[in-house]
């Protein structure tokens, strides 16, 4: 979610505007200070304790990153993070280890924030992302990585009959820079790259890149039809400029941090040549 100061709007540049950013220690949260910091903009980071070194190295953080400790649920520690701010990117949860309250919270959430934005009169604009993937900036391994990363580890024997749309963690966090910046944005913005890919199709596109690792080649549902695809459109953030990495650079994207993280091993592979992305 992206709140907007007084005015409604941010200018082009961050210079001269300061922004909060909840879970800033966050795989989306983290970006997004990262591209914010980029641009110029002074940013106050509401963080959890362990992972602030990753923070504090990005460009631009020694001049203008502030970190406050500050419990999602602490409604005075929340105000005072706020305080002076141009606008806030809400993107923290209190519910983060189960993945079925996570969404549901996150739902609650938004409900919420819609209901208190009107009553209010606050600027509210809200993007929401598909299963996110790409490089994260924390040495952990999050619930949404850990999707491609059981495909390559050898801890799936199988592949499921599903489906899933997906979106690059870099087009996330500009996305979210995006409707702030935009005079025009209102209302919600779908952010996904506009594929829908089955399973199948996920551990295809691995292991053409990374034939190297222990992919499953068999579904774990062998007896009801494949899974068809939903469809999804990210025409309103286009219209923004928003551009979207293709699904199958995502998960190139997601597997080369694994290596470079030492998650995985990085056994020689050939780099794909762009017609393959």
């Amino acid at each position: 979610m992206a709140v907007g100061g007084e005015d409604g709007e941010a200018t082009i540049t961050g210079h001269g505007q300061t922004v909060c950013v909840t879970g800033a220690g966050g795989y989306i949260g983290s970006w997004i200070v990262k591209l914010l910091l980029e641009k110029g903009y002074a940013v106050r980071g509401h963080r959890q304790e362990p992972r602030t070194r990753t923070l504090r190295g990005l460009a631009g953080a020694a001049e203008r990153l502030t970190l406050c400790k500050a419990d999602l649920l602490d409604g005075d520690a929340l105000r005072d993070a706020i305080a002076g701010c141009h606008g806030v990117f809400h993107t923290a949860s209190p519910v983060t280890d189960d993945p079925n309250w996570y969404c549901y919270g996150k739902t609650v959430a938004e409900r919420a924030a819609w209901e208190a934005a009107a009553e209010l009169g606050v600027d509210l604009v809200v993007v929401n992302p598909v299963l996110v993937q790409g490089p994260a900036l924390q040495p952990a391994v999050n619930a949404s990585l850990t999707h491609v990363l059981k495909y390559l580890n050898g801890s799936t024997k199988t592949y499921a009959n599903a489906v899933q749309a997906y979106v690059h963690v870099r087009d996330t966090a500009a996305a979210h820079l995006r409707v702030f910046e935009a005079p025009s944005a209102a209302g919600r913005y779908l952010c996904a790259d506009g594929a829908v890919l089955h399973r199948e199709d996920v551990v295809t596109i691995l292991r053409k890149f990374f034939p190297q690792y222990p992919i499953p080649k068999r579904c774990s549902d062998e007896v009801n039809p494949r899974k068809q695809p939903y469809k999804i459109s990210n025409q309103r953030l286009r219209d923004l400029g928003v551009e979207f990495t293709p699904a199958a650079e995502c998960l190139y994207d997601t597997v080369v941090s694994f290596q470079d993280k030492g998650i995985l091993p990085a056994a020689p592979a050939a780099p794909p040549v762009p017609a393959q992305l």
